[in-house]
């Protein structure tokens, strides 16, 4: 069923960014030695880059790697609204390319102990939410899921209900027997 160490976190984590429901999710895969992380990411992007996605580490530290999965059409169409592209722009992304502004967020995860507030941008939350996030903290939402919810909380809702629903049933599928292959949708 599982020919890499990563497939098992990427669908449990990662079923909604696999389903086209989300432009990119996180999550940290631990490791013996930097041969092999390389080897099952490489393994890895082998299986989803023609269905569309890219895996790539945006952190390595002490045998852990913060992996990011994502799709990179959405995510251009994502960082074109408005609000993220003039965000970001005040971060210091130079905008020149969809792989400039990965390498730009990899750079600043690496240098900060926290996460840049602007990840929420590259993992598909809504503009308004992040950056209302950053303006006020976590304390105002008025919801709490995925992510903090200022706008919007009832379609916020539907959303976390069909991310969870998303991740439930790949899962079973995955159990199953399903490959990475099949449980990706194609863009």
């Amino acid at each position: 069923m599982c020919c890499n160490r990563i497939e098992p976190l990427l669908v449990k984590q990662g079923a909604p960014t696999l389903a086209g429901l989300k432009s990119g999710s996180l999550f940290v895969f631990s490791f013996a030695s930097m041969e092999t992380l390389r080897e099952d990411i490489r393994k890895m992007n082998r299986r989803i880059v023609p269905k569309g996605l890219r895996l790539l580490p945006l952190r390595i530290r002490e045998g852990r790697a913060l992996l990011y999965v994502f799709r990179p059409r959405c995510l251009q169409n994502d960082l074109s609204d408005a609000k993220a592209c003039a965000y970001l722009q005040q971060c210091g992304y130079a905008r020149r390319s969809l792989n400039a502004d990965v390498a730009c967020l990899r750079c600043r995860v690496c240098q900060s102990a926290e996460f840049p507030h602007e990840i929420g941008l590259f993992l598909g939350y809504p503009p308004e939410d992040v950056l209302a996030f950053i303006e006020k903290g976590p304390k105002h939402c008025k919801l709490t899921g995925c992510w903090k919810v200022y706008h919007n909380p009832e379609q916020a809702k539907e959303v976390f209900a069909r991310f969870k629903d998303c991740t439930r049933d790949y899962l079973q599928k995955w159990e199953r027997g399903s490959t990475i292959e099949e449980l990706t949708i194609a863009s």
